[in-house]
């Protein structure tokens, strides 16, 4: 027997009309929630992301358009977006349509971008070790350090081997970076025009 991973989608010639009572926005599926959205989005307490569940159940990306139509259509939320998704992708040209894997190359444009995430990288590119070495302080085999190792590195030792509060964030020298695009992000001029459009 052969079972295959492949994904079926059934579609049909019948068409949805577009809602009425709400507008659909969508974006990128890698989205940075707060725990508040995520809590009016399980408690729903004027039912719009229970009513926008149901309508997002049929669609084949829902992950691109759930988030976004919830949030841009709660008085409660639609004020608090960045329309940015804080990840470095560098793109086939043309058409744009699909994100080349990172390598070396990128490297240096991926450290000045101040963006926290990337996307997409082959497994065991040595991209990824530099990654680790140079921007995230990481030894082979270890931890990537943080405010929660309180261990000396003198002698080259473990600065995670004694530990403290997890919870612990101490910025370090890139974190400048990203403060910098988010203050950007954030400028009157970027922020507002830019919200849930």
């Amino acid at each position: 027997m052969q079972i295959s991973n492949k994904t079926e989608v059934l579609t049909t010639k019948e068409k949805r009309s577009m809602p009425s009572a709400f507008k659909i926005f969508a974006g990128s599926s890698w989205v940075i929630l707060s725990r508040s959205f995520l809590e009016f989005c399980i408690l729903g307490w004027d039912n719009l992301p229970r009513t926008l569940l149901m309508y997002f159940t049929n669609f084949l990306s829902s992950s691109e358009g759930y988030f976004h139509t919830v949030i841009c259509n709660s008085k409660y939320y639609q004020n608090t977006t960045i329309n940015n998704d804080l990840r470095f992708m560098a793109w086939d040209n043309p058409p744009r349509t699909h994100p080349l894997n990172l390598t070396a190359e990128y490297f240096d444009a991926m450290a000045n971008s101040g963006l926290p995430f990337a996307h997409s990288f082959t497994r065991d590119d040595p991209v990824l070790d530099m990654i680790d070495t140079e921007l995230l302080r990481r030894a082979p085999d270890r931890f990537t350090p943080g405010g929660w190792c309180l261990g000396s590195p003198v002698g080259g030792k473990d600065p995670c081997a004694f530990f403290g509060r997890s919870f612990v964030l101490r910025p370090i020298k890139g974190s400048g970076k990203l403060e910098k695009l988010l203050l950007k992000l954030l400028e009157p001029d970027n922020f507002r025009p830019k919200q849930c459009i």
